[in-house]
């Protein structure tokens, strides 16, 4: 037996004990997910311990030093430990979209992905309740000799532990801080414990990682770091507002943070603000307040007219049933799905 296989072997063990009793994130619903793994189970995310992808591809909506020219390597796991009712992706984070792949087949997707299409890293999307896998996905790139960084692109809501577990195969860490107030918190993502957990998650990823180190020269790829994304939900200025007085007071001005506008209504929503797209006014107070903390690093997501043509091109909504789900990407080449 080889050296590879053993680690492999003993990684598959440690696989079947993380499973039997689930506490990947901080729901903590202890869920045995290796039972009958073709039925519904019972725990927050909804997924077995059958592992289950729904889209491999080069993806162009994320950050410059992260897209670049070539795309960001993308891999978009089904289901999620926070279930977001707006959620833009709720075909796969919701609906059950997806397919189940071995992890051999996973790896044959990521390389093929990366000979047809000079991605600049690999993104591991909304992939927590899924952890132990990207692990051995990770290992195995390394083995065969591919050094393109590993984004862990999360919500935010991750358990400690699992990111100390995390911590020797993520390069990037991209968390979202959705929200300071635990109300909303509890309301669109039953999680009202989210500000204190999101937080104290995102002090360990700084601790790993450090700030995103593509501000520490010229403009060029990020290979290391962590970058906070915040969305704007209408109607919710004021969480806005205290979710970046949070991390200014918490990490300082240096914190690189991107302030997003892409809210898009795609589900029904009782909240009525929800049924509608972000106002022009409301941006523009969080971003002002944003520069009056006194951010240096920020990426910031206009909001565009209705119609227009730049809102046309920057129109990222997915479609999971479709082979290409972001609609630019028929104009590129096929890419080995």
């Amino acid at each position: 037996m080889t050296k590879d296989k053993e680690k492999l072997l003993v990684c598959e063990a440690e696989i079947v004990k993380l499973f039997e009793t689930c506490r990947l994130c901080p729901r903590n619903c202890g869920t045995n997910r290796l039972e009958d793994i073709h039925r519904t189970h019972a725990g927050f995310c909804r997924e077995s311990s059958l592992l289950r992808v729904a889209h491999v591809g080069p993806h162009f909506g994320e950050e410059p030093p992260i897209t670049g020219i070539n795309g960001s390597g993308t891999v978009f796991f089904s289901g999620c430990s926070l279930r977001c009712v707006f959620c833009q992706n709720y075909q796969i984070s919701t609906g059950g979209l997806g397919e189940a792949v071995g992890l051999a087949e996973l790896l044959k997707k990521v390389l093929e992905m990366i000979r047809r299409h000079p991605v600049h890293n690999i993104n591991l999307v909304t992939p927590d309740h899924f952890f132990p896998y990207t692990f051995q996905l990770v290992s195995l790139l390394r083995q065969k000799g591919h050094d393109l960084p590993v984004i862990y692109n999360l919500s935010g809501y991750q358990s400690i532990g699992m990111l100390k577990m995390a911590e020797g195969y993520a390069d990037i860490y991209l968390p979202d801080y959705k929200y300071t107030d635990s109300g909303l918190a509890n309301r669109l993502s039953k999680c009202k414990d989210y500000p204190e957990v999101a937080l104290e998650a995102i002090v360990e990823m700084v601790r790993q990682k450090g700030f995103l180190d593509s501000f520490e020269n010229s403009p060029r790829m990020a290979r290391k770091g962590v970058l906070v994304r915040h969305l704007i939900l209408p109607g919710n200025v004021n969480n806005s507002l205290n979710a970046l007085t949070t991390l200014y007071l918490e990490f300082g001005g240096a914190l690189p943070i991107s302030i997003m506008s892409q809210f898009c209504p795609v589900l029904p929503q009782r909240d009525k603000d929800l049924n509608r797209s972000l106002l022009k006014e409301e941006f523009d107070k969080v971003y002002s307040h944003a520069l009056d903390l006194g951010f240096e690093n920020v990426f910031v997501q206009y909001p565009d007219e209705p119609g227009s043509q730049t809102s046309d091109l920057l129109n990222l909504l997915p479609d999971f049933r479709q082979k290409y789900p972001f609609s630019y990407q028929k104009s590129l080449l096929p890419f080995g799905q």
